[in-house]
């Protein structure tokens, strides 16, 4: 939080507020709200625990301005984030609006790998749909803008949690609202600090989108499937080992291959061997947690 407040403070474009929403914690953030009371135009609230979603909505009830932004606490804006967003609205306005999620120098090497795999074209980065290269761009919550008008007019976000913010953009775009990919608008998401975090953080997305799928049918792409398809090719090829070791070897060659071509990739784009080394793990904890609660969710609803 105080990376992020920091980061608000080095804006080009100043003409914004920032508002607090403290969801029911335990330890509050009230000492770093007021750290910041003399450098930001800020507001605190406080509210019983609810989910981000309702949050964010009790936040934009406050909001005075005509758009709305939110970010997650582990995001730092570069200083021209704002500069850019009003630049381009100016030119081509939208009604809703997201960017891109980069990894920072500054990060540990780790949560650069994992930066690095959340936005690849290679893994689940590709099906979140980081720019124009798969399906219709969907905004996401550690990066989303909204007009007034759309909160007015859907009363924000319906989930409390998981996938509420692909839940939101798919409603908006199914009202007729005009939702664009701001590139230039990008944040440092910093992510989780070790891979327990992380595994739990991507099955919660995996569950996530089958969440989606119920409330509007079609929403699960063949390309959804990708992580869960890796898990259980993962555990056939364990499995089948005493069966023919041929077919196991074969399989753990197109493994091996693809995390190959994912740390040439990561390599080409972080110049750093050290991170690079990590995103095999990074994209292995990713695809098994996402296809794990992806599965999970999917057999409730048969069960169901």
């Amino acid at each position: 939080m105080n990376e992020l407040l920091e980061s608000l403070t080095a804006q080009v474009f100043t003409n914004f507020e920032v508002l607090i929403v403290e969801d029911g914690s335990t330890v509050t953030c009230v000492e770093v709200y007021e750290r910041y009371t003399n450098k930001l135009r800020i507001r605190y609230f406080f509210k019983p625990n609810s989910g981000p979603g309702s949050s964010r909505n009790f936040g934009f009830a406050q909001a005075k301005g005509d758009y709305f932004v939110v970010f997650d606490s582990d995001c730092i804006l570069p200083p021209h984030y704002f500069k850019a967003v009003d630049e381009y609205l100016a030119q081509t306005p939208l009604d809703a609006w997201g960017g891109p999620d980069k990894g920072h120098e500054g990060f540990t090497k780790l949560q650069q790998a994992m930066a690095f795999t959340m936005s690849s074209v290679f893994t689940t980065g590709g099906i979140r749909g980081g720019d124009k290269r798969i399906g219709s761009f969907q905004p996401r919550s550690f990066n989303m803008g909204i007009s007034k008008e759309v909160y007015d007019k859907t009363g924000g976000f319906k989930f409390e949690r998981y996938a509420e913010d692909i839940e939101f953009s798919l409603r908006m775009k199914k009202l007729g609202y005009k939702v664009g990919y701001i590139n230039d608008a990008f944040v440092y998401h910093k992510r989780r600090t070790n891979f327990k975090q992380f595994f739990w953080q991507v099955f919660n997305f995996g569950r996530g989108r089958v969440l989606v799928n119920n409330a509007h049918p079609g929403a699960i792409k063949i390309t959804h499937w990708f992580p869960s398809l890796f898990l259980l090719g993962m555990v056939l090829s364990i499995v089948i080992i005493p069966i023919d070791v041929r077919i196991s070897a074969f399989s753990g060659m197109v493994y091996l291959a693809y995390i190959l071509i994912l740390a040439v990739s990561a390599y080409k784009k972080t110049k750093s061997l050290s991170v690079t080394l990590l995103v095999g793990p990074a994209a292995f904890v990713q695809l098994t947690g996402y296809g794990a609660g992806f599965l999970k969710e999917i057999l409730r609803n048969l069960h169901e």
